[in-house]
């Protein structure tokens, strides 16, 4: 995978080397002033209000992110409310790059795992797989207009993923929604054979789609 910078990074005509478009990128998400942060989340939180993610009796995963990733945890009151069950990514094996989706309960204990990111304790006799969840809610570190994601390097989602780029699969599930600042997207990431692509990417500035021309291991319906 590569990635070429867009307009909010800095200039550049060439394919970038991926530790340099994510330094490039979490420099710019870092940058984003507080008051600016709360308003983008505010404004991401109502666009997935307006998708009609939150379907009553569904489950979804969230993530808890970290620092500067969008918040979407004022959004799980409202959720446990309809019913949704909520689910987060908790992972497995750091070596392997394998990680499943546990219930995320109210009150439910955290710890940090080994990126300083919270994970539900003592629940992984309750885990899912992917092919069980409705809807996936993905952070990114970058993502284009095809909807590719460039995700931290490890490769946790794609695996988690992974009979989306099966061509014999009859797996149509669940929805692969990112979530991220407009300003995390760049110009173009050419994907790896195992990269999965998103359905759609939901930033402050509204949904960002793929065109209908897409990969095998693309958007479905």
């Amino acid at each position: 995978m590569t990635a070429q910078a867009g307009g909010a990074s800095p200039p550049s005509s060439r394919l970038v080397p991926l530790r340099e478009a994510r330094r490039r990128i979490r420099q710019l998400r870092h940058e984003i002033p507080p008051g600016e942060r709360k308003a983008a989340d505010r404004a991401i939180r109502a666009e997935l209000r307006r998708l009609h993610i939150w379907r009553p009796g569904s489950r979804i995963a969230v993530f808890l992110g970290m620092s500067d990733e969008v918040d979407l945890r004022p959004c799980f009151d409202e959720a446990w409310g309809r019913g949704i069950r909520l689910y987060v990514p908790l992972i497995l094996n750091l070596r392997k790059g394998a990680m499943a989706f546990v219930p995320l309960d109210r009150d439910a204990p955290l710890a940090r795992n080994w990126f300083g990111i919270d994970e539900p304790a003592n629940v992984l006799h309750r885990r899912v797989t992917a092919r069980e969840l409705d809807v996936i809610l993905a952070p990114l570190l970058g993502f284009d207009a095809q909807c590719h994601r460039l995700g931290m390097g490890a490769g946790f989602y794609d695996r988690a993923m992974r009979r989306r780029v099966d061509r014999g699969a009859t797996f149509r599930r669940p929805r692969l929604i990112g979530v991220a600042y407009a300003i995390q997207q760049v110009d173009r990431i050419d994907p790896a054979p195992w990269d999965v692509a998103l359905d759609m990417v939901v930033t402050e500035r509204g949904a960002v789609r793929p065109s209908p021309a897409a990969s095998p291991g693309g958007p479905h319906p």
